[in-house]
């Protein structure tokens, strides 16, 4: 009976529908209303491009098709077509899409292999594998009000000769080889030919993270680029009118010295941005802007994360901050902290990870229990979520608000200072100092700290999905006594004082949140105080 009853609720609950087909004006994207849309969503890698690091492979495992050649060899190539066919069934469901809908995001980025929609060799012939894949997720977007971008993560012969792209040869031979362009020119035809009428398709992203520095790929190649995305926009525009196009910059999307002038009435320039310093730092996207001004046309973030939640807090409150929106890499892995999900690491995958590194063969009876076991974990319902990693990219509580992340407003909005000399760390553009936390982090990550004087003040936007009373804790630790620090958020206030010189914790007054945004601000009332973070649970 129960299930009947489910039925019955799945049958009648409201759908959302995406607004229509969405398009660049100025520096705005717009549905059809015209009204301004941020693409906020995650990208659905490892699903369709396996790739080695989610997988916690090693070198001989750290690209689709090496990692397709370590399952075959463990047992045997009937099984592992049939473990593929099942993995990339399951990896993403419906269930993924609804609860991406449901945590707050608004699109989705698939990572695409090009071998799933087209073989390889010199006659290249249609996969349908592909194609009924990224038709169930566009249904499913269309049920959930999720848009989908479309990645072409690996095209033909490879655009940057690294792993990411399932390189044979590691040489990017789409620029090396003209027979792979038009492979991909005809691909991309396809693609707009099947979906031109699909307003829940929100682009078409043309190439992914193409033609690296460090290879010299950039330097050979990039005069290549912008002509290519110019003939495959005009092939794509001869049966597709209506859709965005996405392109990205050289070097892993981000040299954009390789564009002239905006070459469609309907483009959105990406790049992508990781923040992997070390101590963490927060890169100036000044040049994107300045391009944005001299294209008038719209910029967003193609993929950002592989951090953590200070990082993530910080940064997609630049990117809103400047009118750019984002997608989080990716929405789940193996054994994932800094994910929203993460997969579960079956019993024995150490040693099929070994394997991959090198080391000796597992039997096959420990493979193919360990690959079974893998198709169950990666089941949403079997996978482990992280709240705070969503939280941090919204800026919502519950949740650790870290002092150096306070708003992007500037100057007298975001904070105040008496003396106005740039950072050493982490925001140098701005005046609000900002110093490393003693033993903070690791060599994947640091901590950092803010020193207010009397007077001085910080503020912060916060979050909520609904009415809330959470306890509160600040962790601080005094430079000079007497010290006291004024916590208000909106028209709540407390004072309370600080007296220890090494970090301790200072339990606060629980803090009533409203549904929406909330205003937090940290005003040092007396002495000089260094502040770590604000945790409100």
């Amino acid at each position: 009976m129960k299930y009947l009853i489910l039925l019955c609720l799945l049958l009648i609950a409201p759908r959302l529908e995406a607004t229509g087909f969405l398009h660049a004006r100025g520096q705005d994207i717009v549905d059809e209303s015209g009204q301004k849309i941020r693409l906020r969503g995650v990208g659905l890698g490892n699903w369709m491009l396996p790739e080695g690091y989610m997988w916690r492979f090693g070198s001989e495992g750290d690209r689709p098709r090496r990692i397709e050649k370590i399952v075959s060899d463990l047992i045997g190539l009937e099984e592992a077509a049939k473990f593929w066919t099942e993995y990339r069934r399951q990896y993403i469901t419906e269930a993924d899409l609804q609860r991406i809908a449901d945590l707050g995001f608004n699109s989705v980025r698939p990572s695409l292999n090009a071998r799933l929609f087209l073989t390889e060799g010199p006659h290249p012939s249609p996969v349908e594998e592909g194609f009924s894949l990224l038709d169930n997720l566009i249904r499913w977007g269309k049920n959930h009000g999720v848009y989908v971008i479309i990645d072409m993560h690996a095209a033909p012969g490879g655009q940057t000769g690294q792993n990411i792209d399932d390189s044979a040869n590691d040489r990017p031979e789409l620029f090396t080889d003209s027979g792979n362009q038009d492979r991909l020119v005809a691909l991309w035809t396809k693609m707009a030919s099947r979906y031109k009428d699909e307003p829940t398709v929100a682009a078409y992203d043309l190439l992914n993270e193409p033609l690296p520095e460090r290879t010299g790929a950039a330097k050979r190649y990039k005069s290549q680029l912008e002509p290519l995305y110019k003939r495959i926009t005009k092939a794509i525009r001869a049966v597709d009118a209506r859709h965005i196009i996405t392109v990205e910059g050289a070097n892993w999307a981000n040299d954009w010295s390789v564009f002239s002038h905006p070459f469609d009435a309907n483009l959105v320039y990406q790049f992508h941005y990781y923040a992997w310093d070390r101590p963490d730092k927060l890169k100036g996207i000044g040049e994107y802007l300045e391009y944005r001004d001299k294209f008038n046309a719209p910029v967003w973030v193609g993929e950002t994360g592989e951090k953590d939640d200070a990082i993530y807090w910080a940064t997609t409150q630049y990117f809103e901050a400047s009118n750019i929106g984002w997608s989080f890499w990716p929405w789940k892995k193996i054994s994932a902290r800094n994910a929203p999900y993460s997969i579960k690491a079956p019993e024995h995958w150490r040693e099929l990870a070994a394997y991959s590194s090198g080391s000796d063969k597992p039997s096959p009876e420990i493979a193919r229990a360990a690959l079974a076991q893998l198709l169950q974990n990666i089941r949403l319902e079997n996978c482990e979520f992280h709240p705070d990693v969503v939280n941090a990219l919204f800026h919502r509580v519950p949740g650790r608000v870290e002092a150096e992340n306070y708003g992007d407003d500037g100057a007298n909005k975001s904070y105040f200072v008496h003396t106005a000399v740039n950072s050493t760390h982490y925001r140098t553009a701005e005046p609000v100092p900002i110093a490393l936390v003693e033993n903070g982090g690791d060599r994947y990550s640091s901590a950092q700290a803010i020193q207010l004087q009397e007077g001085e003040w910080t503020a912060y936007d916060i979050n909520s999905l609904e009415p809330k009373n959470l306890s509160a804790t600040l962790q601080a630790k005094v430079e000079s006594l007497p010290a006291s620090v004024e916590i208000s958020c909106d028209n709540q206030q407390q004072e309370v004082t600080v007296s220890n010189t090494k970090w301790s914790q200072v339990d606060l007054k629980p803090v009533q949140f409203a549904k929406g945004m909330n205003h937090l601000k940290l005003r040092v009332k007396q002495g000089v105080i260094q502040f770590d973070w604000v945790e409100f649970k």
